[in-house]
């Protein structure tokens, strides 16, 4: 495309422009030191931040070698991701820059980490980026503009499937070598390339981890461990339920099956262990239909009598289900999304976050702070039940709205920092915590603790 020679002098908020130049690092190679920027032209993508700081700050970043056609890459939505996580000296970038080979596919390819230095071509690159600079950046004499590091523990991955959903578009099923993990299998939308929707550990089946290339991907290869919870904040989603263990524990001598509302399918991993691993009954609520298919064909859903899943939105059903419970005042609901439903739940477990790349990495969706939503989630928990949601607060704000808004509609609440400086846990209580003090042992939470890392279940705190 031809761009305009003031196109960059000013900052304009969410502006995003890709165009090639030519490689002005061509010649930046030898044995030793292979140039990772190898096109003779490159793909240059500049975005401004939808919120300006005050003092603009301009960065840059080098598509890592083979992951050119990445969608956290060579996506607006993936660059959006990437600048709204990016920070230099605690300070919010103004305009980042993507710079990186032209991708050889608009699909995501296969890639293996390679094993170079980008530190020598990061010169050359220099009079580019002060081009693309703003005028405003120059106030001081010339700006100092840091190349940011994309780090990740990415070894290799190979693609699975791709496949469209009418309600989450484009997503990408792959698996992965992880450097220190071993391998996994995740899905991801193309809407948020940078969230992993979902993953689960596979293991080789002849036991050997030296697998081949050629060999990842190859279904026929692997298998899936679904006894474990792999996606850093199920676990912690699970050990929630340790809160109200006496409860539960009650529940089961009395002859109940416990139950769960899950908000949020993806691959199935949460709706498959509560159900194998604590015999709990599940209904799983996914807003596409595609994205079960796939959860069926390649991470190991499977329904039965005790595991049910459903297409629909699930904040829309939650608000049914405790409008009908209220009319009708009966203790089992149909034709609910073509599910027949009880009309409470020992537990909701919400696993959903927003579709917006605009706002960032956000969960759970605006949507289901609202009032509405929250009294008909307390509706649809038993009086002994809890609301468990995984948050990513994209501000202070949010956080400290959603605890309020908790609080008004639930008696106790709870918090688990998943540690990974993103994810927190919320555990809200419909009545008074219970202090066991029966002899009788909790048969309930010696299974839980089999199953889910103890110091899950220690790190709970109360709000």
């Amino acid at each position: 495309m031809s761009i305009d020679q003031g196109t960059f002098e000013s900052l304009v908020p969410s502006r995003f422009t890709t165009f090639t130049f030519p490689n002005p690092s061509s010649s930046s190679s030898s044995s030793l030191s292979p140039n990772p920027l190898h096109a003779p032209l490159l793909r240059v993508a500049v975005l401004d931040s939808p919120t300006q700081p005050t003092t603009p700050l301009i960065a840059a970043m080098l598509v890592p070698t083979h992951r050119e056609s990445d969608w956290t890459f060579s996506t607006h939505s993936g660059h959006l991701l990437l600048l709204l996580s990016s920070h230099y000296h605690h300070h919010h970038i103004s305009r980042l820059i993507l710079i990186g080979n032209l991708p050889s596919s608009p699909h995501p390819t296969p890639y293996t980490r390679p094993i170079q230095s980008i530190s020598h071509i990061q010169d050359a690159l220099i009079p580019l980026l002060l081009a693309l600079s703003p005028k405003s950046s120059f106030q001081h004499g010339l700006p100092e503009i840091p190349f940011l590091d994309y780090e990740d523990d990415l070894i290799r991955s190979a693609v699975v499937d791709t496949c469209v959903g009418s309600c989450v578009g484009e997503m990408l099923v792959e698996d992965v070598e992880l450097e220190g993990r071993g391998f996994r299998r995740r899905l991801r939308f193309k809407r948020m390339p940078n969230l992993i929707q979902t993953q689960v550990r596979i293991l080789p089946i002849d036991g050997c981890s030296d697998v081949g290339f050629a060999g990842l991907g190859d279904l026929g290869l692997f298998r899936l461990d679904m006894g474990s919870l792999v996606q850093p904040y199920l676990g912690p989603m699970v050990a929630g339920l340790s809160v109200i263990g006496s409860c539960l524990e009650r529940r089961v001598r009395d002859g109940f099956r416990l139950t769960a509302l899950c908000l949020g399918v993806g691959g199935g991993a949460l709706v498959t262990f509560l159900n194998d691993q604590l015999g709990i009954e599940v209904v799983g609520v996914e807003a596409d239909e595609v994205v079960l298919t796939v959860a069926r064909k390649y991470f190991g859903l499977r329904e039965s009598k005790f595991v049910r899943v459903c297409v629909g939105d699930g904040i829309r059903l939650v608000q049914q289900i405790a409008a009908r419970g209220e009319i009708a005042n009966c203790d089992s609901l149909s034709d609910c999304f073509g599910v027949k439903l009880d009309s409470i739940f020992d537990v909701i477990m919400v696993d959903l976050d927003s579709n917006d790349a605009r706002v960032g990495t956000m969960a759970p969706p605006l949507e289901f702070v609202e009032k509405s939503v929250l009294r008909a989630a307390r509706l649809v928990v038993s009086d002994h039940g809890i609301l468990v949601i995984n948050v990513i607060p994209p501000s202070r704000s949010f956080y400290e709205k959603l605890v309020r808004e908790l609080q008004e509609f639930f008696v106790e609440l709870y918090e688990r920092d998943v540690g990974n400086g993103e994810n927190f846990v919320f555990i809200a209580t419909a009545s008074p915590v219970e202090t066991d003090s029966s002899d009788c042992e909790n048969s309930f939470l010696t299974k839980l603790k089999l199953v889910i890392n103890g110091e899950f279940l220690d790190s709970i705190r109360k709000i």
